[in-house]
């Protein structure tokens, strides 16, 4: 079943990561045309990848280059950076 809410969510979190890793390994920049509309693609999500590309290609303008990103999945989110917090009623 496709929760379209869901998948601009995935969308928007895989954005967001991909940049970060971007910046952390700057070696990929290169290999992304100037203007590239990027595909996200994520094993075993069927629904969302075909959803993804169709989204994707519709956005496109003409003569766009596209890439596509394929990944296994994402890592759970980090915890809270907050070190032994106590509340303290007022």
């Amino acid at each position: 079943m496709m929760d379209e809410k869901y998948f601009w969510e995935l969308q928007r979190t895989l954005s967001a990561e991909f940049s970060k890793y971007v910046l952390a390994h700057p070696e990929m920049d290169g290999q992304i045309p100037n203007n590239a509309q990027i595909i996200f693609r994520v094993k075993g999500k069927t629904d969302f990848n075909e959803w993804s590309e169709r989204v994707g290609l519709a956005q496109r303008e003409p003569g766009q280059p596209v890439i596509k990103v394929e990944i296994d999945d994402l890592a759970p989110p980090l915890q809270s950076r907050l070190i032994n917090p106590h509340l303290i009623a007022a």
